[in-house]
C-alpha cells in the first residue's frame, strides 16, 4: 500500500483535542531505557544508550519523553537497567517539573527483581516484572516506547487509531529500504492495516505490496489494551523457551488470534516521517550531521513541538578574533551555549556546550560532545569526540584513516571515535 493511500486512511482517526485529552489521561507511557547500546562502542562504555548526548544539548531519551509531553501523555514510567547513573541523574534534573498532585509524573523504575531473582531478560520481561507498579496507575491503555530513537511524533493520533479499531495491539511502523530491514521487525498488513505476519530481523525481509524496494518495519512503539497486555505477558513469562521479547515472541504470537494493527508513521505529505535509529556509531554521527543541513528533516526549531531537556546555565557561545590569520567562525554548524570558538574554523559540525576550540584549529563534519578542549592548530574531520576529551596542540585526526585505525575506533565509513581513554586521559573512568 502506498504512503499516500495510507495517509488517506488515517484521516478518519482525527479526534478533537478534548477527546484526545480524555484518552491520554487513561494511558500510561512506559519508556524502555535499559539498553546497553553496544554498537555505539565506547560511547556507551559508561552510560546507557538513551543517555548519549545528541544534537548539541539533548540526550537521546529527551525525544521520546518530549513526544509524550507534547502528545498529552503525562503519566510516564522510565525503565532503567544498564549503567543508568547518568540517565537517572539527567531524568531527575530535566524531567522533575511535572506535578504528581495532578496526576503528572516521570517515574524512574530501576531494575529491582520484583517478581524473580534476575535482571530484565528482554523487553517483555521488563514490563512483566513491573506489572504491580503498572496496576497501581490503573491505565486502560499502555504505550511502550524505546528510549533510543530520534524523531518527533504525536502519539495521541496512534492512540486514537488503536481505540477506533478496538484493537488489542497497535504497532508503530515506518517504511525502510529493503536492504536495511534485516535489523528490524518486519510486518505484512492487509488493506485495513491489520497485521497478518510479523518477523523479527528476518534474513530475507518481505517487501511491501507494490513496493519491491521497501519493507514495513516496526519502530519499537506498541500500544496495548491493558487487559490484553496482562494476558500475553503472563503467558510469555510461563514459556521457558521464550526470549521474553516483544518483537521476537509477543507480537508474532499475538497476531495469530488478537486484533493487531499497524500504524504507519507519515508526515503531512503522506510520506514516511523522520525517524532515526542511532544504534551504530555511523548512524549516530550521520543523524547529528544532518542537523547542519539548511532545512533539516528534524526541525529542532518548531515552537509547537519543543524538545525538553536539562541544560547547564552557560553563557552564550562566543566567536573570538577577526584577523586574516585567525578568525572565529562556524559555517553550517550548531554551536551550543558556553562554547568559545577562538580564532578557529568550524564547518558542518555539531559543537556541544562548554567546548573551547583554540586558534588555528579546523573542525569539519564532526560531532564534538560537551566540555571538550581542542588546542591550537588542530585538524579534526569526520569525528565523534566524546565528552571531556582534551585534544593537544597540532593534533590531527580524520586526515589519515589508516594511521587513525592504529589508535582509535574507525567505522567502515571512515568516522573516527575519540574518547578520553584512547587519549590516555582517565584511563579507567570516563565521563558520562
Amino acid at each position: 500500500m502506498s504512503a499516500s493511500k495510507a495517509q488517506h486512511k488515517l484521516y478518519k482517526y482525527y479526534v478533537e483535542p478534548q477527546a484526545a485529552n480524555a484518552l491520554t489521561q487513561r494511558t500510561l507511557a512506559l519508556v524502555l531505557a535499559g539498553g546497553e547500546g553496544s554498537r555505539l562502542k565506547n560511547l556507551t562504555k559508561w552510560r546507557a544508550k538513551p543517555a548519549v548526548p545528541f544534537g548539541g544539548k539533548y540526550r537521546i531519551i529527551d525525544f521520546a519523553l518530549s513526544n509524550c509531553i507534547n502528545s498529552g501523555l503525562r503519566r510516564i514510567g522510565v525503565l532503567t537497567q544498564y549503567k543508568s547513573h547518568s540517565l537517572i541523574r539527567h531524568l531527575q534534573r530535566a524531567w522533575g517539573f511535572l506535578r504528581a498532585e495532578i496526576g503528572e509524573f516521570v517515574e524512574i523504575i530501576p531494575a529491582q527483581q520484583r517478581l524473580k531473582r534476575s535482571w530484565y531478560q528482554g523487553t517483555a520481561d521488563a514490563i512483566y516484572q513491573n506489572l504491580d507498579i503498572i496496576y497501581r496507575h490503573e491505565p486502560e491503555y499502555v504505550i511502550i516506547l524505546g528510549g533510543d530513537h530520534i524523531y518527533t511524533m504525536d502519539y495521541s493520533q496512534m492512540l486514537q487509531q488503536h481505540v477506533s479499531n478496538d484493537a488489542d495491539l497497535t504497532v508503530g511502523c515506518i517504511e525502510v529500504p529493503l536492504e536495511e530491514a534485516t535489523g528490524f521487525g518486519v510486518m505484512s498488513v492487509d488493506s485495513n492495516f491489520k497485521i497478518v505476519e510479523f518477523t523479527e530481523k528476518p534474513q530475507n525481509p518481505a517487501p511491501m505490496p507494490g513496493r519491491e524496494d521497501v519493507a514495513l518495519a516496526s519502530m519499537g512503539i506498541y500500544i496495548f489494551s491493558m487487559s490484553f497486555l496482562t494476558k500475553v505477558l503472563i503467558e510469555d513469562a510461563e514459556d521457558e523457551a521464550s526470549d521474553h521479547d516483544f518483537g521476537k515472541n509477543i507480537i508474532p504470537k499475538a497476531i495469530e488470534t488478537a486484533k493487531a494493527f499497524a500504524y504507519p508513521y507519515l508526515n503531512g505529505k503522506g510520506e514516511p516521517a523522520y525517524w532515526r535509529d542511532v544504534g551504530t556509531l555511523y548512524s549516530y554521527w550521520k543523524a547529528n550531521i544532518e542537523l547542519c543541513d539548511i532545512e533539516p528533516e528534524l526541525n529542532l526549531y518548531n515552537r509547537d513541538w519543543p524538545i525538553w531537556t536539562y541544560q547547564t546555565q552557560s553563557p552564550p557561545a562566543k566567536f573570538a578574533f577577526d584577523d586574516n590569520d585567525r578568525r572565529g567562525q562556524a559555517i553550517d554548524s550548531l554551536v551550543a551555549g558556553g562554547c568559545i570558538i577562538s580564532g578557529a574554523k568550524v564547518k558542518r559540525s555539531v559543537i556541544f556546550f562548554n567546548t573551547h576550540i583554540e586558534t588555528g584549529s579546523y573542525i569539519k563534519n564532526s560531532v564534538i560532545l560537551p566540555k571538550i578542549h581542542i588546542g591550537k592548530n588542530c585538524t579534526i574531520k569526520n569525528c565523534v569526540i566524546d565528552k571531556g576529551t582534551v585534544i593537544p596542540d597540532n593534533f590531527e585526526v580524520g586526515v589519515d584513516i589508516e594511521k587513525d585505525r592504529e589508535r582509535f575506533l574507525v567505522t567502515d565509513e571512515g568516522v573516527v571515535l575519540v574518547t578520553p581513554g584512547q587519549m590516555n586521559q582517565r584511563l579507567h573512568f570516563e565521563r558520562d
